[in-house]
């Protein structure tokens, strides 16, 4: 009888030892699926499909920070492409401007403000001059907010008589802004903005 309950109790610690080992390995199992599961849904999250010209094209999503030097060297060249690519024609040079405006903060409005009460706009339209500006380099120090820049680059000014090249440098800082809007779609806006070089390089007569 002794023996009997003695084989019963043997029984049943390895009944609880299977059951333990069943529980943990089940417990185990189930944390590896949520945890692989969790991988995908985050992997997927960031898969972004974006249709160009009919077709459909998947692109990878980013975080802010992986992004942040190609943003900010993009926003300061489409600051200064908008800001001093001028055509003779007033409505033209109002779009630009103001679109330009959307990016920096009131020392870029400042410096159009001086420009046109010297007459520099009115020149352009009166005498038929074209100005685009060609970027060199764009360097941003991103080791502080707000990040200092400097922007290398040339106008190329087209008059009747010639084409003049000039060297333009400029430099700035850039803050970081909470929400992007279709007017300034980097979230980033130019602050301090001054101009630094602008000279005439070299004159090609026409």
């Amino acid at each position: 009888m002794f023996k009997q309950l003695k084989n019963i109790d043997t029984a049943f610690k390895h009944i609880q030892l299977f059951c333990l080992v069943l529980v943990i390995a089940t417990t185990v199992i189930c944390c590896y699926t949520i945890y692989r599961s969790q991988l995908y849904v985050d992997n997927v999250s960031k898969r972004i499909y974006v249709m160009i010209n009919g077709q459909i094209v998947q692109a990878q999503a980013g975080s802010r920070e992986e992004n942040l030097a190609v943003e900010a060297r993009k926003h300061v060249d489409e600051f200064h492409r908008l800001f001093f690519t001028l055509t003779p024609d007033q409505k033209a040079i109002d779009a630009n401007i103001s679109r330009a405006l959307y990016l920096a903060d009131k020392t870029a409005k400042q410096q159009y403000d001086n420009l046109r009460e010297s007459g520099y706009y009115a020149q352009i339209i009166s005498a038929n001059i074209s100005q685009e500006v060609m970027q060199d380099s764009i360097v941003v120090q991103l080791n502080r907010n707000p990040y200092q820049f400097r922007f290398y680059g040339k106008q190329r000014i087209v008059r009747p008589t010639a084409i003049v090249i000039r060297s333009l440098v400029t430099e700035g800082n850039l803050r970081e802004l909470k929400l992007r809007t279709d007017q300034n779609s980097h979230a980033l806006l130019i602050e301090r903005w001054t101009i630094v070089t602008n000279e005439d390089i070299e004159v090609i007569k026409r």
